[in-house]
């Protein structure tokens, strides 16, 4: 013992002290870790999450929107909206009403249609800078978020095919309910007076179901493969726009195959009951849908569908499982952390009853609102002629899902030929192809990787392979303003063999059955990519005099003719 130590103090009895005292060091050191531990229960970090998912998913979506609208339904684009809305105008009466509003929802009724160009670009550039701030920021109120939806619906309503896809309605709905996360006006990551309604928890978890049990059962009941599982064995190779990784996918064993398709019909199927079924089976079906999501995300070029699906995954888990994502010293989770030490002691900031009782009535009309507009869908599903990526009213709040009912087994592609040729059908004629962004064409061009991004024009091109030109008349619009060197159209290509050359005489549409060439293969050891073989012919050769009369047919402005053509 110390030679300090009162006399008679006896060594049990300091050693008792000092057990005593390692006990209270202890208790304090708990006590410490339990306040820097999350609670479960609570979802502030899992709204600041859920903001910037959605958010970065609008900023991809405008993007497309700035890059492709011009050329698609802008001014000289190959569907101008203002043709459509000018055609919507006469089908309610005549005038900017109500009717029009209520028939197609589109600010642009509000705006000059003298430049429409210009409000397209507007409306995208906004939807970007407003996205890339809660993207950026994490921070989000109801007029932001309420922005977002109305601009980005804004341009669905008037896209007509090119935004005909269903996670165009899934975006507009993933966006509305990310609306009722948020405060009215303030601006901050971790707004104490508005805690996460549960109720908007539950709604996106409601959707993440409803999409997983939509694609699940139009698979079942849609093509055989699914039942037979072999559908694995076409898919990579026949989806719209393959990725690097789709061709070695397609050439796994029957076996993984099968493998794979029993699995898309548990994680479809089985496991969106399990968010019903408490917090950690909760959180493993949001585990396991993402997961799915990002095989998903590797395996193809599937737009930003996969990406956005993921988005109401998220809401399966709360502040104690997402913890991970924030620096342990970051604002946001020692903001989080006092807000439930506080709760723990019972000194939780209280909001004024009025703010109370407005969030609560908010809070109820939405569920009811979902509740009310879920009946239409829930119907769907159950029916056995279920449609999917189907919208039962204008706003699109609560839609059907679905994707592959069917697969195709077989891949065509429609590839754009053009010649100087004075003689379409001189066997000597020299036929140069033009190649688009990313759908196949060129055999030796490595599948390209753009997922989230989307190229509208290819991804339509795949659906024109497998139908004839008189159901995808825009195909023969398209040719018409390639004969007259259309630099909006060009613009979506990749590669024009006629650049800097005199523009062709005729263009025609060739039709070829293509395949994955298989690895370590002689083709492969050449570069190949692809195999294909030619059925015939998808149109026959056109010039830009023989297409007036089917232009003017169709109130199509008629390509000028180039000044170079003699």
């Amino acid at each position: 013992l110390h030679p300090s130590c009162p006399i008679g103090f006896c060594k049990a009895e300091f050693l008792l002290v000092c057990e005593e005292n390692e006990a209270d060091s202890g208790k304090d050191t708990e006590k410490e870790k339990e306040l820097q531990r999350l609670h479960t229960g609570t979802y502030w970090l899992t709204r600041i999450v859920l903001l910037r998912s959605v958010a970065f998913i609008y900023l991809v979506a405008f993007s497309v929107a700035y890059n492709q609208n011009k050329q698609l339904i802008g001014e000289h684009g190959l569907m101008p909206c203002k043709n459509y809305l000018n055609s919507v105008k006469r089908y309610v009466g005549g005038k900017i009403g109500m009717a029009a509003f209520a028939y197609t929802p589109s600010i642009l009724w509000l705006l000059d249609w003298s430049d429409m160009d210009a409000n397209l670009d507007g409306i995208a550039l906004a939807g970007m800078a407003l996205s890339a701030f809660v993207l950026v920021t994490g921070m989000a109120n109801m007029v932001i978020m309420g922005a977002l939806w109305v601009l980005y619906h804004s341009l669905v309503n008037v896209g007509q095919l090119w935004y005909s896809f269903g996670w165009e309605s899934q975006l507009l709905e993933t966006g509305f309910l990310a609306i009722f996360l948020c405060p009215l006006w303030t601006l901050s990551q971790v707004p104490r007076n508005c805690p996460p309604s549960l109720i908007c928890i539950w709604t996106f978890r409601w959707l993440i179901v409803r999409i997983m049990l939509g694609a699940g059962l139009i698979k079942i009941r849609g093509d055989k493969c699914w039942r037979d599982l072999t559908c694995m064995d076409y898919h990579y190779e026949t989806q719209p726009v393959p990725n690097p990784m789709s061709y070695y996918m397609h050439r796994s064993p029957w076996w993984f195959h099968r493998f794979e398709t029993l699995s898309n019909h548990l994680i479809e199927l089985i496991f969106p009951f399990f968010t019903f079924l408490g917090r950690w089976m909760c959180m493993v079906n949001g585990a396991v849908q993402i997961l799915f999501q990002v095989v998903l995300i590797v395996s193809g070029n599937l737009s930003f569908l996969n990406w956005l699906t993921i988005v109401p995954s998220l809401a399966c888990f709360d502040d104690a499982s997402l913890g991970f994502l924030f620096q342990s010293r970051g604002g946001a989770k020692k903001a989080v952390l006092e807000i439930q030490n506080e709760g723990a002691a019972g000194r939780t900031p209280t909001p004024t009853k009025g703010s109370m009782l407005m969030r609560r009535v908010v809070n109820i009309s939405l569920a009811v609102l979902i509740g009310y507009l879920s009946i239409p869908v829930v119907m769907n599903l159950l029916s056995s002629r279920q449609m999917m990526n189907t919208s039962f009213e204008p706003l699109r709040i609560v839609n059907t899902y679905g994707a592959f009912g069917s697969i195709t087994k077989e891949r065509t592609e429609v590839i754009f030929q053009g010649t100087l040729s004075q003689d379409p059908k001189d066997p000597e004629a020299v036929w140069e192809e033009y190649q688009f962004l990313c759908k196949p064409g060129d055999v030796y061009r490595r599948p390209c990787l753009i997922s989230p991004y989307h190229y509208r024009l290819d991804w339509l091109m795949w659906f024109a392979a497998f139908q004839t030109y008189e159901q995808s008349e825009w195909v023969i619009h398209i040719a018409g303003r390639l004969l007259s060197n259309d630099s909006a159209v060009l613009s979506l290509l990749d590669r024009n063999p006629f650049q800097g050359r005199e523009t062709p005489r005729w263009v025609r549409g060739e039709h070829f059955k293509y395949k994955f060439s298989q690895p370590g293969s002689s083709s492969a050891a050449q570069g190949k990519w692809w195999l294909r073989k030619r059925i015939g012919a998808y149109f026959p050769p056109v010039d830009l005099e023989g297409l007036r009369g089917y232009f003017q047919s169709r109130n199509w402005p008629h390509p000028h003719i180039p000044r170079n053509r003699n």
